[in-house]
């Protein structure tokens, strides 16, 4: 039976998965996407931590520590499990883990106790929950004594992917680490296997805040002021508490291991590790993918609308179109509305240079998918040409869109289900299936639903520029500035 000393789940959720393009795009990145079963890898972040405590009642609300533009995404995505009452820590720009984790500490703090911070990254698998979470209540245990804990994985091949871990016996439940490997070359990590010991570093980590803070002051006191002296100058906007922008951007970028973990070994921070074997994923790229799903006779994972013949060993993942292989083998293709890739299953690692491409050449594919969700609902662009874009748009029930102006485009729109409450000027509208409107040029103008089921419109842009940033917002209930 754990102890009743609090415990707070904290999520850090602020990567970008450019390894998992075209499905993860840095607006949609792939914490939020449903790689492994029916929920998001975030998703299943949040179930596996708000199970440790629960008998208990000692588990608090959670942390999700998250950059500002993807606040919406998590909060729609908590919505869908029902968790209510999180608190969204949002991060102005990225500065690594080890600041992200200090924001979480020092909310904490704040709380007026010292809870047991349980912290995961947002975009891991684990097949097996009811495991993860025996040994989540052991380390929470350990924790509560004064340790830092992190979960090693036992390996089960020479990674050469993973930071390594060296404890000073492995056969104890819980171990002393000794020290912290970077990533090793292929004879190393295989040395690494056969001497045994060794276990990669999960990035899985749990401890009291104060103790947190108190390391963090004794290794990187910069990293702690500068992150107090944007925690002090902090904004709080219902679920939402945004550190000040400038202060958080002086912050030196850091991962936790770098800043803290590594330099425990020997110091006056006992920090121990406890093994998990329970399905472990960093699903860091689409090898990681084809590894943990389920596979037909010829080693083929299938998903979506696919048709094989005599291939092997591939993935495959269809998002919007008929896919179909023959005679291939080790392959990954993965097909969305805007784009498709095709690599070889060894050299999955690659697809980070075509995003680089994509940036340097300013597409929009590296960013957002052809249907883009909003707070409000989603729209999906269904065609586009020199002069005009057509887009297709849903507005959630009681859901609006910002008062707002375009200076190059003028809109065409037409319900085609639901019931619409148009803002035209100084005029308001009422527009149900099959009704249209126009909304001209510079014209000052809102979208909303007024009803209980989705509206859906068709938009037809038109004019000499037709980029997202062309807007103008006078009133936004969802905080967007720009």
């Amino acid at each position: 039976m754990l102890s009743a000393n609090p415990i707070q789940p904290v999520v850090l959720c602020g990567g970008s998965g450019t390894r998992l393009w075209p499905l993860s795009r840095s607006g949609f990145p792939k914490q939020f996407l449903c790689l492994v079963g029916t929920d998001s890898l975030f998703q299943q972040s949040v179930k596996r931590l708000m199970a440790n405590g629960e008998d208990s009642g000692a588990r608090s609300s959670p942390y999700i520590v998250c950059n500002d533009e993807h606040r919406f995404l998590a909060q729609e995505q908590l919505r869908e499990l029902g968790v209510e009452n999180a608190t969204f820590l949002l991060e102005p720009v990225g500065r690594n883990t080890a600041p992200a984790l200090t924001l979480a500490a020092l909310a904490a703090r704040d709380s007026g106790s010292d809870p047991v911070l349980v912290v995961t990254p947002a975009d891991q698998a684990i097949i097996d929950g009811d495991g993860f979470r025996v040994v989540m209540d052991q380390a929470v245990e350990a924790a509560i004594e004064g340790s830092i804990v992190i979960l090693g994985i036992t390996p089960d091949r020479p990674e050469t992917g993973y930071g390594y871990i060296k404890v000073a016996s492995s056969n104890q439940a819980i171990a002393a680490v000794e020290r912290f490997i970077e990533k090793p070359d292929e004879k190393a990590a295989q040395a690494y296997l056969d001497e045994g010991g060794y276990y990669w570093n999960a990035g899985l980590f749990v401890l009291k805040a104060s103790v947190w803070l108190a390391a963090l002051e004794s290794f990187r006191p910069d990293i702690l002021k500068a992150s107090v002296n944007s925690w002090e100058s902090k904004r709080i906007d219902g679920a939402f508490v945004r550190p000040g922008k400038e202060a958080f951007m002086a912050i030196t970028g850091e991962s936790v291991d770098y800043a803290v973990m590594e330099k425990c070994p020997g110091s006056a921070w006992p920090i121990k590790m406890l093994p998990l074997n329970a399905g472990w994923s960093d699903l860091g790229a689409w090898d990681a993918v084809w590894n943990v799903l389920a596979k037909d006779d010829a080693g083929n994972a299938l998903q979506g609308d696919v048709l094989i013949t005599e291939s092997r060993n591939s993935l495959v993942h269809a998002s919007s179109r008929l896919v179909a292989l023959a005679g291939v083998e080790n392959l990954v293709v993965v097909e969305t509305a805007d784009a498709v890739l095709v690599a070889d299953r060894s050299r999955c690692q690659d697809v980070k240079h075509i995003v680089s491409l994509l940036n340097q050449q300013s597409r929009e594919e590296h960013a957002l998918h052809r249907k883009v969700q909003r707070p409000w609902g989603w729209y999906d662009i269904i065609d586009e040409g020199g002069r005009f874009k057509v887009k297709r748009i849903q507005v959630n029930p009681k859901a609006s869109l910002s008062l707002q102006k375009h200076h190059h485009r003028a809109e065409h729109w037409i319900v085609v289900h639901g019931t619409a409450e148009i803002t035209r000027g100084s005029e308001t509208l009422l527009l149900s299936e099959n009704q249209s409107t126009y909304i001209p040029l510079g014209k000052v103008h809102r979208l909303s639903n007024p009803g209980n089921i989705p509206l859906e419109i068709i938009e037809v842009q038109s004019g000499s520029y037709l980029g997202e940033d062309d807007i103008v917002r006078f009133e936004d209930q969802y905080g967007r500035n720009h």
